[in-house]
């Protein structure tokens, strides 16, 4: 199937092309003739599988419709919610190339910066809106947003809207809402309460849901190292004298592992930067665009800032430390291998961490092939006894929930990957608390984009249930 096939406006067809996707990703071909049937959507995503043009391509054309039958109207029509900055800004970036020929405006706005920017954006009347909860409802409360005349509502990452203590801010704006409405509600995981949510605002939805979580591309080569836990620098740095590596996007749990893993980089001559909660949005788009456009060699990263990373040709990921809740293995690896490429993902793991491996190699079913010839064996290379494979997990509404793990202790601030960012040490069990960090939103037309600003706040997420979820596909766009 090509996007010919779908019945899409020639506005559209044009941005498609310009953009050079031809074949549309499993949750595209799924989702775009059901949101153009303006039915509502219950969808089984999560970044990397293309569903934010799952949802943006076929709301550009209803709402270009629209337009064109009652151009005098100029209220906001349609509003995105999603819980981190990166991704409102990813999201905008897509509105902008697929709708640069549609006429439509929209705008992005999220929190810990100054509001001028974006409130002098929202005076010009956007047609849509990409937001983060907390400055929604601060703009909604000074009485720069009106949503009474929404036409289209999506809740992007229902899942870690909830993770992050952002639930109840979801429920004040659902309440704002026109009840005549068409949602689209989109969650990698189903816990109790976002299952109840979910059941709350849609209205007879057709369920999409793409492959689950616990598989992984075939396209990854995956290998994992035992190495002592104090060998780890020596190890990397003899991996990256291959300049085959060309980019590596190397995790670590907390934002201090990270720092240390770029300062002993840099001692070495190797290009790195980090991307993590306590660096300003600035620094860390800078540190983004330095990465795509090959300044940089080594991007080092927590889970909390990878959300919403996008990168194309990425050869490498590197587990420098595992993460001790094995569906953020797959999510981690599955930035590279993406749009059917190649792609290697090697693990560190010391002895601390082997429970974590073998939780890893239950979730996806299989061994991970172990590296045995490194100069780093030494007390390091005691086998993992193979775990069984998982069983299966429900689908909508189905699996069993996974009890959720705490993270250890990441000190975090502003908004990112999983969303938010923490303050103090992360405790196994803490309470959700959310405030929001975010750099600015600016307006949008004819496929620009434009942020600026810099900012941090402190969401802190909780345990996490699991359900049923969902993995990104290795296509584009996303």
């Amino acid at each position: 199937m090509s996007f010919e096939n779908l019945s899409l406006i020639e506005p559209i067809q044009k941005a498609l092309k310009t953009e050079g996707y031809t074949t549309p990703t499993p949750i595209q071909q799924k989702a775009i003739p059901i949101v153009l049937k303006q039915r509502d959507l219950l969808g089984c995503a999560q970044t990397g599988t293309g569903k934010t043009a799952a949802f943006a391509i076929p709301m550009l054309q209803l709402l270009h419709q629209y337009k064109k039958e009652a151009p005098q109207d100029t209220s906001l029509k349609a509003l995105i919610l999603t819980p981190t900055r990166e991704l409102a800004i990813q999201i905008g970036e897509s509105f902008a190339a697929y709708g640069r020929h549609t006429g439509l405006r929209h705008t992005v706005i999220f929190g810990g910066v100054k509001q001028r920017a974006q409130t002098d954006a929202l005076q010009q009347k956007p047609d849509i809106l990409v937001a983060t909860p907390g400055r929604l409802l601060d703009l909604m409360n000074q009485g720069f947003i009106n949503l009474q005349r929404i036409r289209i509502f999506v809740l992007d990452e229902a899942d870690r809207m909830l993770d992050m203590g952002f639930i109840h801010d979801v429920k004040k704006v659902l309440t704002k809402l026109p009840p005549k409405r068409q949602t689209l509600f989109f969650s990698a995981t189903m816990p109790p309460e976002i299952v109840k949510l979910s059941d709350s605002i849609l209205s007879n939805p057709e369920k999409v849901e793409v492959t689950p979580v616990s598989s992984t591309a075939n396209t990854i080569q995956q290998k994992v190292y035992f190495v002592g836990k104090k060998d780890k620098k020596d190890l990397l740095n003899d991996l990256l004298q291959d300049r085959a590596i060309s980019s590596v996007l190397v995790f670590t749990r907390t934002k201090h592992g990270a720092n240390k893993v770029v300062k002993d980089l840099l001692k070495e001559g190797i290009t790195a930067e980090a991307i993590h909660g306590n660096k300003s949005q600035n620094a860390r788009q800078l540190a983004l665009s330095n990465f795509k456009g090959g300044k940089t060699r080594v991007l080092v990263a927590t889970d909390i800032a990878a959300r919403g990373i996008d990168i194309d040709d990425l050869s490498h990921v590197i587990n420098y430390e595992l993460p001790n809740i094995s569906e953020t293995y797959v999510h981690r690896i599955g930035r590279t291998g993406r749009a059917g490429a190649s792609g290697i993902a090697i693990s560190f793991c010391d002895s601390e961490e082997r429970a974590y491996l073998r939780d890893i190699q239950k979730l996806i079913g299989k061994q991970i092939p172990v590296v045995s010839e490194h100069p780093y064996t030494a007390g390091a290379d005691a086998p993992v006894e193979p775990a069984p494979a998982r069983q299966g997990r429900g689908g909508f509404g189905g699996g069993q929930g996974r009890p959720g793990q705490g993270r250890s202790g990441e000190s975090r601030s502003g908004q990112s990957r999983s969303g938010g960012a923490r303050t103090g040490q992360e405790r196994s069990g803490s309470a959700p608390r959310r405030t929001e960090g975010g750099s600015g939103g600016g307006n949008y037309r004819s496929g620009g984009a434009g942020s600026n600003g810099s900012g941090s706040g402190a969401p802190r997420s909780g345990n996490r249930n699991r359900g049923w979820s969902g993995n990104r596909s290795n296509n584009k766009p996303q």
